[in-house]
């Protein structure tokens, strides 16, 4: 059975619901022995900041139950670098991409979306508004409507490109963030980032992390995930990417059930360089097998 798999993301039309979270496929160099980036969705790129980030102290990654802790810091070596390596090598590639754009001020993110505006290969913006905003004592952007509602307008009005914003689930009420990120002008939502964690080793009693807290990601965030895009889905009209702990075409199903668009594949692809192909192959699979012609008569099909 035919089984039609675009869909369209506030504008951005993908070939198929399936893309990479940003932070776990770099721009896909190191998967393109395992997965044709090209027949994804879109590739998510690792966050790009105007000028080159560090990253955090080591060690900054530790593994715990059902996923994992990272510190990394949003590493990368800046948007010229970026445009002259990694967006050359995707656009050589014919892939899909969304940059995901990092800052720590309104002003850096600007920055880096008027370096990128030339450019072709670039098909949509992914705001990563868990970035601590310097300019307000270091509160990330994503965690107040006032600051979500400056860095997208801010965003919005550089750009006619489609312009997703990530959402973090460090708030209160995700709704009200979802409708804050929608009312100044996002084309669509991606959620969710990390859950704030943190690991200690009781033999030296200390933490396995050098900054102490990390966010946690794979399939233990997964039902604080699906909660999150259900109640974003039921609060915004434009469309969502689900991420968290999606590991099989099941676990992407069931995020479109609760109302996602598409999906990001992020911590399986550390375990499993494959793990994008075979997303995309099990929602196939599903959709054949439950008599689905096109998969958009998935979405928010939950039923309560």
């Amino acid at each position: 059975m035919s089984v039609r798999m675009q869909v369209d993301l506030g504008g951005l039309r993908m070939k198929n619901p399936v893309t990479t979270a940003s932070g776990t496929f770099g721009a896909g160099r190191e998967y393109a022995d395992f997965v044709d980036v090209a027949a994804l969705g879109a590739v998510t790129t690792k966050g790009v900041s105007f000028t080159p980030w560090a990253g955090n102290a080591a060690p900054r990654i530790a593994e715990t139950a059902c996923g994992m802790l990272n510190s990394i810091g949003l590493q990368n070596p800046g948007v010229a670098a970026f445009i002259a390596g990694d967006l050359a090598w995707l656009a050589a590639q014919g892939a899909t991409v969304i940059v995901n754009v990092s800052g720590h001020s309104i002003e850096a993110y600007a920055q880096v979306i008027d370096a990128l505006e030339g450019q072709d290969a670039v098909g949509a913006y992914e705001l990563n508004i868990s970035c601590p905003n310097v300019d307000a004592g270091g509160m990330a952007f994503g965690l107040d409507c006032a600051s979500v509602e400056a860095v997208v307008g801010a965003a919005r009005c550089r750009t006619a490109r489609p312009l997703i914003v990530k959402l973090s689930p460090n708030v209160t009420d995700i709704a009200e963030i979802a409708r804050a990120a929608e009312a100044a002008g996002a084309d669509a939502l991606s959620l969710i980032n990390t859950v704030l964690g943190m690991a200690i080793d009781a033999r030296t009693r200390r933490p396995l992390l050098a900054r102490v807290v990390g966010g946690l990601s794979g399939p233990a965030i997964k039902p604080i995930a699906l909660r999150m895009v259900f109640e974003a889905h039921q609060a915004v009209g434009i469309p969502l990417v689900g991420i968290g702990g999606i590991c099989s075409g099941q676990d992407a199903v069931e995020f479109l059930l609760a109302g996602a668009t598409a999906v990001g594949v992020g911590t399986a692809n550390f375990a499993n360089p494959h793990a994008t192909a075979d997303v995309l192959a099990g929602i196939l699979d599903y959709c054949q097998d439950n008599g689905v012609h096109d998969v958009n008569e998935l979405i928010g099909g939950l039923i309560c």
